[in-house]
Parts: C-alpha cells; sequence; structure tokens
C-alpha cells in the first residue's frame, strides 16, 4: 500500500496499479490506467516539472496535472497517462528513418514553442551552478558516465570536467528545451508526437542540449546498450537530415559532457 497525502489518495480510490520502471530517474513511477503517479525527492526539478507542465498546457502534448501536493521529503505529481507508446519501443526502432522524422518534429514541435512568459530558465549559467552543486556534494555517479568519460583518457574526476565546462561555454541559441529529450521521454502515436514525460529541466535553454542527448539516445537504443538487440539502417547524419541541420559536434559533445553531472 502506497503511503500517500489525502488529496492524493481521494484522487486515486483504490484503483490497481503497478511500478514503471523503465528510464534512468530516481523517482518512483505508479501507472494507474488513465494516470501516472510521480513520487521523487523535494527539489527544484520536481517543482519545475509542475509548473512547466501547467505553462504547457494548450501548447504542447503534456499530461494534465490532476493534483500537486509535498511533504516534508517528497513531491507527489499526480497527472494524466499521455497516449502512444515510448519512442523506445521495438515497434519504432526497428525503423530508424520513421522514427528519426517522429523525433525531429518533436524537436521543433518545442522550438516553436514562444518562450515569452516561460516560468523555467535551465540556460548555461542555471545548469552549470546546478552541476557545482552536484560535484561538490559528491552526487555525480562516474561509474554511470559514457565509456572513456573519466579515467586514463578522459577527466580526472567531475570536477575536472567542470573546469573544462566552464572554461569552454558555446554560445547559446535559446529556445524551448526539453532537457532530458531521450526516447523513453517522448511518445509516439499515428506517426507523431503524442506526449512529452519527465520534464524536470524543461525550459529555456540551448536547443543543442535536445540534439544532443537525442542523438546519444538514439545510439544507445539503437546499438542495443540496453537490450542486448541491434538494429539496422541507421546512419549518423540521420536525425540532423530530419531538421535540417548541419552537426555541430563541439555542441554535441559539450552537452553529452555536461549531463554526465546529472
Amino acid at each position: 500500500m502506497l503511503d500517500l497525502p489525502d488529496k492524493i489518495k481521494s484522487l486515486i480510490h483504490e484503483e490497481e496499479y503497478s511500478i514503471d520502471d523503465v528510464g534512468m530517474s530516481d523517482s518512483t513511477v505508479v501507472l494507474f490506467k488513465d494516470k501516472v503517479l510521480k513520487i521523487q525527492t523535494i527539489s527544484e526539478e520536481a517543482e519545475n516539472e509542475y509548473h512547466v507542465m501547467e505553462w504547457l498546457q494548450g501548447k504542447l502534448p503534456v499530461p494534465k496535472v490532476l493534483g500537486y501536493e509535498r511533504d516534508e521529503k517528497k513531491a507527489y505529481l499526480l497527472m494524466t497517462k499521455v497516449p502512444g507508446e515510448m519512442a523506445c519501443a521495438d515497434k519504432y526502432l526497428k525503423d530508424p528513418e520513421q522514427l528519426t522524422t517522429m523525433l525531429a518534429e518533436g524537436l521543433q514541435m518545442l522550438w516553436n514553442v514562444d518562450i515569452n512568459h516561460c516560468p523555467c530558465i535551465w540556460n548555461l549559467e542555471k545548469k552549470l551552478q546546478m552541476a557545482k552543486y552536484r560535484v561538490e556534494n559528491n552526487l555525480v555517479d562516474v561509474d554511470d558516465a559514457e565509456p572513456g568519460t573519466f579515467g586514463e583518457n578522459g577527466f580526472k574526476n567531475p570536477n575536472h570536467l567542470l573546469e573544462w565546462l566552464n572554461n569552454h561555454k558555446p554560445e547559446e541559441d535559446l529556445v524551448l528545451s526539453h532537457g532530458d529529450f531521450c526516447l523513453p521521454n517522448i511518445f509516439l502515436a499515428n506517426g507523431k508526437v503524442s506526449g512529452y514525460i519527465d520534464l524536470g529541466r524543461a525550459g529555456i535553454a540551448d536547443k543543442w542540449q535536445d540534439i544532443a542527448l537525442c542523438y546519444r539516445s538514439l545510439l544507445h537504443n539503437l546499438n542495443g546498450k540496453y537490450t542486448g538487440k541491434q538494429y539496422q539502417r541507421f546512419y549518423a547524419d540521420m536525425l540532423f537530415e530530419k531538421l535540417g541541420l548541419e552537426p555541430d559536434w563541439d555542441k554535441i559533445r559539450y552537452y553529452i559532457l555536461l549531463d554526465e553531472l546529472f
């Protein structure tokens, strides 16, 4: 039995549920028939997710907030379940051409949102401040980093990486960013994006933040990192062709390295 605030209990009654174990988040995600309850430690990201989800109503396909409560330690966000399936579903990975087309359209949908009055800012200044806090408080998991990020041919430690990031900040092209544009966070249906989830880092940021993490997620999922199953017919420039952009490999590397501290 879940230990929940009374208001959240009143909204879910005694519905059957299951626990979702997909994704890299440290939150607890409880799945009901038509609702999702996200339970996480109180943090700026938890507050951000609630506020940005409210702001995005009518602008993008995001869950509708049904209830939001906090106690001394936890935040409880109850929302509607988005339709469709995760972009990492086997049926999408089997067709990288169609998958990258839908993901590119999903990125452009974000960029087309007017960022005036957006309540959440996640530009480099903000993210590097948060990265500094995580480094200083030993919150970075170096074992979860990409091979070669740390060690003999990489950075000595997270502090060394943070120093490099501060000294190599790229110019930003600010748009509405998802913040963690990885395949499990994007839902697809009927040939298009049907929902964005895990919006704790959504807000104003450089467009290459999302491009970089989308590209990395495509490589990981199509190369079998999580399931061992490899998919064919994907080539490195496919996503950039769909976006109509020349890949900025310096920015892609920068934002992937920045994500190693989160």
